[in-house]
């Protein structure tokens, strides 16, 4: 059985593991991400050496923020600048003397949701990715949409809201509205802030979560807000791919609170929309939990080198 070293880049930390060809992880870690090319090439190079001592590796894949070509050269690197215009996969390869193959960590999470996850036998859905920023996962046909330059999926692109045009249209964006990172946590500091000078910033939304659900009138209205803008992004979604599911990833997910709230968010809005209202019952998918959660990059950076080394033979 093929064994792969599957690494996981995101904003705040780089996840990594063996992973086989049915899909299993083992020697799961991770190490802190640092927005510098070479320094995280090192340390992956550190990893993948460490498990050649032990294992015979087939292949190396990764999952990773931005736009990012099928041949592995990375257009941006979202929150990890170093990362524009950097080709990760020849780099790495060249270095490893291994094949490796590099996908938008939206598109890995719906790859592996389709290989082991809650879209077995699904021909068309979509992903959304909650964490640092909004990603998202194209599946239509049984196929993933990538878009003519990789960039499809870009979900928290989308402006929502009535912007100021003296300041950058992107402010407005889902990035910084509805991701948890950039949207719940950043603007629960900024606004705890203006009326709280000695406020330390709180990086963990389930916090927030918490104060929201004891009192604290500052989370309370961040919550909703990420909570509308969240809501907003799926009724769109629907609208425009007419998905059999949208499936919620990201570490959030996994917080059955937040899900039953959000689920309850999109009900309430859908019927409000008169025309989604009246195709609910016949033809409109469903919202889910990605089963796989923070497993699902590493699961689908896996899958992807898999398929190329099967290809390969």
């Amino acid at each position: 059985m093929n064994e792969y070293v599957s690494f996981d880049i995101g904003g705040t930390t780089i996840k990594y593991a063996m992973v086989n060809d049915t899909g299993q992880i083992f020697e799961k870690s991770s190490f802190r991400t640092v927005d510098d090319a070479s320094v995280l090439i090192k340390q992956m190079l550190e990893v993948i050496n460490q498990f050649k001592k032990r294992h015979q590796i087939s292949g190396i894949g990764i999952s990773a923020p931005g736009i990012i070509r099928k041949d592995g050269y990375m257009i941006t690197g979202g929150s990890i600048s170093s990362l524009n215009n950097y080709h990760l996969a020849k780099v790495l390869s060249d270095k490893a003397k291994l094949k490796v193959t590099v996908d938008n960590d939206a598109n890995a999470a719906a790859i592996a949701e389709s290989w082991l996850g809650a879209a077995q036998n699904i021909d068309n859905y979509l992903t959304i990715v909650l964490g640092t920023g909004i990603g998202g996962g194209i599946v239509i046909n049984g196929q993933v949409y990538r878009g003519a330059h990789g960039m499809a999926g870009e979900f928290g692109w989308n402006i929502i809201t009535q912007p100021d045009l003296t300041r950058s249209l992107e402010s407005y964006s889902l990035n910084w509205r509805a991701s948890v990172v950039n949207g719940l946590v950043r603007r629960f500091n900024e606004s705890q802030k203006q009326f709280d000078d000695s406020h330390d910033d709180i990086k963990d939304a389930r916090i927030i979560f918490d104060l929201a659900l004891t009192g604290n009138s500052v989370a309370k209205r961040v919550v909703s807000e990420f909570v509308e803008d969240a809501t907003l992004l799926i009724i769109n979604l629907f609208a425009n791919f007419d998905p059999d599911k949208i499936l919620i990833g990201g570490g959030i997910s996994s917080n059955p609170q937040f899900m039953n709230i959000l689920q309850a968010s999109v009900d309430e809005f859908i019927r409000r929309h008169e025309s989604l209202n009246r195709i609910k019952n016949d033809a409109l998918g469903r919202l889910e939990t990605a089963k796989l959660h923070n497993d699902a990059g590493l699961i689908g950076a896996a899958y992807q080198i898999k398929q190329q080394v099967l290809s390969d033979k």
